[in-house]
């Protein structure tokens, strides 16, 4: 399986994770390849930084299978910020090292790791500037629009009005900002638009394909599974950007999937410490959710050709990697790997379903 969007954390983040940990994790789950976000600290905006987290990364796949006998790979994606030699900077990176760089990476709304490029005046400078540097990768986007947030609608001791304080428009007036922008700067490459929570931004998305823009999208395990009301149960501390929807929008989600309008699943894999998320740091691991998921869709009897598409081929054909056979474990096998996986990290958002 392959895992295209996940926060392995490591260096000044090693109380959260490491590399190691997570690749270790995530091979004894089943999946074979991951993709790393660059919202790390130090973030990864420059080719040096880049290159010590594949040299990072190089030495945990290889300790990992001297230990365990297993293979897994990484690759990862450079972070973006409005500034145009930086740009031109990662560009040159992705064209020298992918499959390493499988991509670059725009916070269109701020997250953990304050990468936010939140004006539309820097979004459209960005889709300006790749076009002009002739990037023809996968650009993948966090769509938030941060002039529809409403922080002070959020209770800090109840995690569902986090739904409140980031609400369904702002993902879906974000979506539309990309793929205006991406239209009208003619952007070549592929726009991703990832960890969808919301069934509404799906009309866009699939318009923007008709009208030729190559454009794919993501959804999450948490985001399928989960709905704002588990959010009230704070011992599963499920806090992420973006966040829990009620059931209606999740069954709404769920039934996309179904029906074969969504790319990929995506765990967004975001540990935090137990302390950190007592305080309300957004993010929750992610690979127990990914075999949760994967055990509802055996249920909702997908055949397992889409199941390997959901959970690799598509990614493989999208990023233009070689193609292998997508292994996805029996029905049985994540039971037991999703309840091992969960124990792993100090909290599980996902423990409803191991009880």
């Amino acid at each position: 399986m392959i895992d295209p969007h996940v926060h392995l954390r490591d260096w000044n983040q090693a109380d959260k994770e490491t590399v190691f940990h997570g690749l270790f994790v995530a091979a004894a789950c089943g999946f074979d390849l991951l993709f790393d976000m660059p919202n790390c600290n130090p973030p990864l905006t420059g080719r040096g930084v880049i290159e010590r987290r594949l040299g990072l990364a190089a030495d945990a796949v290889e300790r990992i299978k001297r230990e365990t006998g297993r293979d897994i790979r990484y690759g990862l994606y450079a972070g973006l910020t409005s500034d145009e030699a930086q740009i031109r900077e990662v560009v040159t990176a992705w064209n020298e090292l992918f499959p390493n760089v499988v991509g670059l990476k725009l916070f269109a709304g701020n997250s953990t790791g304050d990468m936010g490029q939140v004006s539309e005046e820097r979004q459209r400078h960005i889709y300006h500037e790749l076009a002009k540097d002739g990037y023809t990768g996968v650009l993948a986007v966090h769509c938030e629009k941060e002039s529809f947030l409403l922080p002070q609608r959020e209770d800090p001791l109840d995690f569902s009005t986090h739904s409140l304080a980031r609400p369904i428009e702002a993902e879906v007036a974000s979506v539309s900002d990309q793929i205006r922008f991406a239209e009208e700067e003619e952007f070549r490459g592929i726009l991703h638009i990832c960890h969808l929570s919301t069934v509404e931004s799906l009309p866009l998305i699939e318009r923007g394909r008709a009208d030729g823009l190559r454009i794919t999208c993501g959804v999450t395990p948490h985001h399928l599974l989960l709905c704002s009301e588990d959010a009230r149960n704070r011992c599963l501390y499920a806090k992420m950007n973006p966040p829990l929807r009620d059931e209606a929008h999740r069954a709404a989600l769920f039934g996309a999937l179904l029906d074969g309008r969504i790319d990929w699943v995506e765990s967004d894999h975001a540990p935090h410490t137990l302390s950190e998320k007592e305080k309300g740091a957004c993010g929750i691991p992610g690979f127990s959710g990914s075999l949760t998921l994967l055990q509802s869709l055996y249920k909702a009897g997908i055949p397992e050709i889409r199941l390997r598409s959901l959970f690799g081929k598509r990614v493989l054909d999208v990023f233009g990697l070689p193609p292998q056979y997508i292994t996805i474990p029996s029905y049985d096998e994540c039971s037991e790997r999703s309840e091992w996986a969960a124990m792993q990290y100090p909290y599980d958002s996902y423990r409803k379903y191991h009880s």
